[in-house]
């Protein structure tokens, strides 16, 4: 099979890093990580790591994971505030510790144990555009006191802002044919703090197993934890379903959920043998692309979503 990556849209400045760490016969574990850090550390990627939007109360919180295909161990971090780089301390704690999942200030305590620098996420213009969205949206309807509480109306304005919900996933498939993915964010944008979406929760907003392929998503996360969306897809995928049918039907699945917050997904997959398929789900604000190479391609290519 040959040498694979594909990634969401807002990979773009992290695909050459992923393509060279294939090209250079690393894992495609380093793919995935070092694509999505380029990512994080790029102030002009709003939706992820530094530059990312701050929650609620003007706090930067990110998720991140990641998942070996080939053994199916995972790490992913929930919460995680002060570190850039939230894929490698998701990695560390796959391979550092005995859990899959830390949160909060355990997530940030083991980060700094890993030695992580810490590193300020809010910026300037992050900062400017949630003030002049509370005086805009919250002050109006929910009026000057509203931090005193309760805040669940103004989690319910938020949720309006469906372009603001975005992810970076990169999924690859190494020169001995392992498959891995990996996902980070910096969760939707002003959304409850501590609340976390599918991105660092293994089988919802990604998973990886070498005989079938890899799946992760974007946008709307609460909708893909509740159907485990991206387990879905690669269980389709060793069931022997072709990729754009195993996605098709992950989304068939997401339209017949009712009730609570509803909105749009995009399902990003490979199968085993390097096929890849992207499928947006539900309603989305505007058109879906998706990165992609493979080694017989001189770069990767920006290619549109199929529903």
């Amino acid at each position: 099979m040959p040498m694979t990556v594909l990634a969401s849209d807002l990979a773009e400045i992290g695909m050459a890093d992923a393509v060279r760490q294939l090209k250079e016969g690393r894992k495609a574990l380093d793919a995935v990580e070092e694509g999505i850090r380029r990512v994080e550390a790029d102030p002009a990627v709003r939706h992820v790591g530094l530059g990312g939007d701050p929650n609620l109360l003007g706090e930067m919180e990110c998720d991140a994971a990641v998942m070996d295909g080939a053994t199916r161990m995972a790490g992913s971090v929930g919460a995680l505030r002060g570190h850039v780089h939230a894929v490698s301390v998701a990695r560390a704690v796959m391979e550092h510790l005995p859990h899959v999942m830390l949160v909060g200030e355990g997530a940030a305590m083991f980060a700094r144990e890993m030695g992580h620098r810490r590193t300020e996420l809010l910026t300037d213009a992050a900062r400017s555009s949630h003030g002049a969205w509370i005086e805009r949206d919250v002050e109006t309807s929910a009026g000057p006191n509203w931090r005193a509480g309760p805040l669940a109306p103004a989690a319910w304005i938020a949720a309006g802002r469906l372009e603001c919900r975005d992810t970076v996933v990169v999924l690859a498939i190494d020169a001995r044919g392992d498959i891995a993915a990996g996902t980070s964010t910096s969760g939707w944008a002003y959304k409850y703090p501590g609340r976390l979406g599918d991105s660092p929760v293994i089988g919802a907003g990604l998973y990886a197993q070498n005989a079938a392929g890899a799946c992760g998503c974007t946008h709307t996360g609460e909708m893909a934890l509740r159907a485990c969306t991206a387990a879905r897809v690669v269980w389709n995928l060793g069931a022997g379903v072709p990729v754009k049918d195993a996605c098709a039907e992950a989304a068939a699945d997401l339209a017949g959920l009712t009730g609570g917050h509803l909105g749009g997904v995009v399902i990003h997959a490979l199968s085993a043998s390097g096929a890849p398929a992207v499928v947006p789900a539900g309603r989305l604000r505007k058109p879906i692309a998706y990165w992609f190479w493979q080694e017989d391609m001189p770069a990767p290519e920006l290619r549109e979503a199929s529903g």
